[in-house]
C-alpha cells in the first residue's frame, strides 16, 4: 500500500522542490526539510515564509498551526494501539501520520502492528523526499501531465479506503457523504472559505466524527 503514496507524494514534492529553488533553498536544504516534515501544507507554508524573510518563531507558530490535525489523527490513532505494546511505539508513531497513512493505519481491523505503519512509511517518505530533492535539481524538465498523472494515484488510495467499509455499512456511507458535502460547503461558502486547510480539517473532524460517535456509538 505505500507504493502508491509514494507515487503521488513523489508528484507533490517534486513540484514542492521546484518552489523551494525559487527562493534559493539548495537540494540538500529542501531535502531535510522533506525529511523532517511530510506535510505538504505545512512545507509550502514554510518555503513561502522563508522566501519572505519571516522569523523563526512565526515560521515555527505558522507551521504548528497548520499541521494541528494530525495531533488529532494521533490522539485517534493511540486508542488502537495494544496495551501490552512496547511503549517507544508510541514516540516513534507519530512521524508516520499523514492524512493517507493515517487512513491505512485507521482502517485496519483489530488492534494496529507499527510495523504496518512503518513500512508505508518508509517506502513513502523515500517518495517524498526524492521528489523535492530532484524538483531543485531538475526543475521544471519533467512534464505537466506526468505530474498531474502521479498524483491521481493518491486520489485512487482514497477511494480504496472509503468504499469497501461505505459499502458494508449504511451509516458510514451517510458519514462519507456528509463529510464530502461539509467540505465543499467550506470551500465555498464566505467566511468558512476563509479558515485554513488545517483548521477546516480539525472543525469538520470534531464536529462530524463527535456527531457520529454520539449518535452511533461502538462498544
Amino acid at each position: 500500500m505505500g507504493i502508491p503514496i509514494c507515487m503521488g507524494y513523489f508528484a507533490v514534492s517534486f513540484a514542492l522542490g521546484i518552489t523551494a529553488r525559487g527562493i534559493g533553498m539548495n537540494a540538500l536544504q529542501a531535502g531535510l526539510m522533506s525529511l523532517g516534515m511530510v506535510a505538504s501544507a505545512g512545507e509550502y507554508a514554510a518555503i513561502v515564509l522563508i522566501g519572505s524573510g519571516a522569523g523563526v518563531f512565526e515560521m515555527i507558530t505558522t507551521c504548528i498551526v497548520v499541521n494541528l490535525r494530525y495531533f488529532l489523527m494521533s490522539c485517534s490513532l493511540s486508542q488502537k494501539l495494544s496495551p501490552d505494546l512496547p511503549f517507544y511505539h508510541r514516540f516513534l508513531l507519530p512521524y508516520c501520520i499523514t492524512d493517507e497513512i493515517f487512513g491505512l493505519s485507521s482502517a485496519v481491523q483489530g488492534w494496529l502492528d507499527p510495523r504496518y505503519s512503518y513500512g508505508m512509511t518508509i517506502i513513502s517518505v523515500a517518495g517524498w523526499t526524492t521528489g523535492t530533492v530532484l524538483g531543485v535539481l531538475l526543475g521544471n524538465i519533467m512534464p505537466a501531465w506526468a505530474v498531474n498523472a502521479l498524483s491521481v494515484s493518491l486520489y485512487g488510495m482514497f477511494l480504496a479506503i472509503i468504499i469497501p467499509p461505505a459499502r458494508k455499512d449504511r451509516f458510514i456511507a451517510g458519514l462519507v457523504v456528509i463529510s464530502m458535502a461539509a467540505s465543499g460547503l467550506f470551500s465555498v461558502l464566505p467566511l468558512l472559505r476563509e479558515i485554513s486547510g488545517g483548521f477546516k480539517v480539525i472543525i469538520l473532524t470534531l464536529l462530524i466524527a463527535g456527531a457520529a460517535a454520539f449518535i452511533h456509538p461502538i462498544e
